[in-house]
């Protein structure tokens, strides 16, 4: 009589556990599937059974209430489970895993050049040919490393673990397209540029009307013209050129003359008599260009930057006997994409509602983990040499740019650039307002921010603000924290009027 019929007091149970029970219980050894697998995550009798076969069973493991003949077999007849032997099987090979990481107090720190951001996954994928040997650890903290100093010094050093310092190539940029742009401060072309250190698409918008039409009078300034554009690529017909943009004049049905390829002999020389271009290094802002945010400037900056390049030039005479020469407006605005000062648009809207806690540009930018402006000028150094700007120990002019931060001057210097002039840029409003209004409590009529009767009325501009002014306490803040914290150069209003 099998143990499940011997034992009258178990609950009752189905056909599997009786047929599992007689198994277990068996005076010889089981022949394999004469039974439905058992697939129960938690199966009461198999752990029944498994606990009480153990090898370091003890009363606790309930061996004296279940299956007293799986745990003494020769006192209860049943086959000893302790011989069994899998049949059929070979024997499993184990892989043993040699790491060839160093101990983590050995370990060199991160570099900075290896640190990326949360929103910038293509610096990753782009890392993807780095052999996982020499990736950078993650960092520790002090507080968990553990004192070693009964370690003996090594007296080699793996290579494994010198730290590999990046070397980034040089800057290199292709004008992949160009085409003639109508603003409302008159006609630009828009060239696209490829680049080498990352796959986005920068932009520079060239202001120089002058290329619609051939050149006359005595004074004319040079074209500003792309080298790589104008450049003959492999494999392609005089139709793919003027598709990309290599064409001279204005495009149309009847006018389709090809640019020639850029030579030394027809570059042509900076006329003195004509002022250096003007110039903006603009980084892109979503928010204050597409959708007319107050929280900055960067829409106003955009537009009144295009304006300003787009002024027509005055050249005085060189003698009582002639009259003044006025030409088109000449210049260019590089646009970076490079949003939020370079920490991307997820970590901007959050340092937005850091903003809205208290906190200014600059502190939301380091709570978040990134430095106060990491942004970069090294490719629109690149794109400005392509268009034949500013190059120094050339014939090319140098370059005026229009911008209250030291640092571009600065930055742009350092990528051999030469810089004539900073022209700085007020805020419109700060123009506009009248101080007498701000003490009082603005009415309507009498809006420190509105334009007062007998002032210009506002324009057509390129962005979402247009020609109009931007302002709001959200704009004072941001501009404060500009001066006096990212060391801008431009006058606080506010005090000097209230003073």
């Amino acid at each position: 009589m099998s143990f499940a019929t011997q034992h009258s007091h178990i609950a009752p149970c189905d056909h599997d556990d009786a047929a599992l029970l007689d198994i277990l219980t068996a005076p010889a050894k089981p022949t394999p599937n004469l039974f439905a697998r058992r697939d129960a995550a938690l199966d009461p009798l198999l752990i029944a059974a498994a606990a009480a076969s153990g090898p370091n069973v003890t009363r606790n493991h309930y061996h004296h209430d279940f299956f007293p003949g799986v745990m003494l077999p020769q006192h209860e007849g049943s086959w000893d489970w302790t011989k069994f032997t899998a049949e059929g099987k070979t024997e499993r090979i184990r892989l043993t895993y040699a790491s060839r990481q160093a101990p983590r107090r050995q370990r060199p720190q991160e570099s900075p050049l290896e640190q990326g951001k949360e929103n910038d996954p293509l610096e990753r994928e782009q890392d993807s040919t780095k052999s996982s040997d020499v990736l950078p650890p993650k960092k520790r903290r002090p507080s968990l490393v553990t004192p070693t100093p009964d370690v003996k010094p090594r007296t080699s050093v793996s290579p494994l673990l010198v730290p590999v310092v990046p070397t980034l190539p040089l800057v290199e940029v292709k004008c992949m397209a160009r085409t003639r742009i109508p603003t409302p401060h008159g006609p630009a072309f828009l060239h696209l540029y490829h680049n080498n250190r990352d796959s986005k698409e920068h932009l520079a918008i060239v202001i120089d009307p002058a290329q619609l039409s051939d050149p006359s009078g005595p004074i004319a300034a040079s074209p500003i013209r792309s080298r790589t554009l104008d450049a003959v690529w492999e494999d392609e017909t005089e139709m793919d050129r003027i598709t990309r943009g290599a064409y001279v004049g204005r495009l149309s049905e009847t006018s389709q003359r090809v640019s020639e390829p850029p030579s030394p002999s027809t570059q042509s020389q900076s006329n003195p008599a004509i002022p250096s271009p003007l110039i903006r290094i603009h980084s892109e802002c979503f928010t204050g260009e597409t959708i007319g945010s107050m929280r900055c400037d960067c829409g106003e900056q955009l537009d009144e930057a295009i304006r300003q390049i787009s002024l027509p030039i005055t050249i005085p005479p060189t003698s009582p006997f002639e009259t003044s020469t006025v030409i088109p407006g000449r210049g260019a605005v590089i646009y970076l994409r490079q949003e939020g000062r370079g920490i991307g648009l997820l970590s901007k809207i959050r340092a937005y509602n850091l903003q809205d806690l208290g906190h200014d540009t600059v502190t939301a930018n380091l709570m978040l983990g990134h430095q106060a402006d990491e942004r970069g000028y090294e490719i629109a150094g690149a794109i400005l040499r392509d268009l034949g700007m500013g190059e120094v120990g050339s014939q090319t002019e140098g370059l005026r740019v229009l911008t209250n931060n030291p640092d571009k001057v600065e930055a742009l210097q350092k990528e051999g650039l030469t810089i004539v002039e900073r022209v700085s840029m007020i805020p419109r409003s700060w123009q506009k307002r009248h101080p007498e209004l701000v003490t009082k409590k603005p009415t309507l009529d009498s809006n420190p921010h509105i334009v007062q009767p007998g002032e210009e009325p506002d324009v057509a501009g390129a962005t979402m603000i247009g020609g109009k002014a931007v302002y709001g306490d959200d704009l004072d803040k941001y501009l404060r924290t500009k001066v006096v914290r990212m060391g801008h150069i431009l006058p606080l209003w506010m005090e000097e009027e209230l003073a």
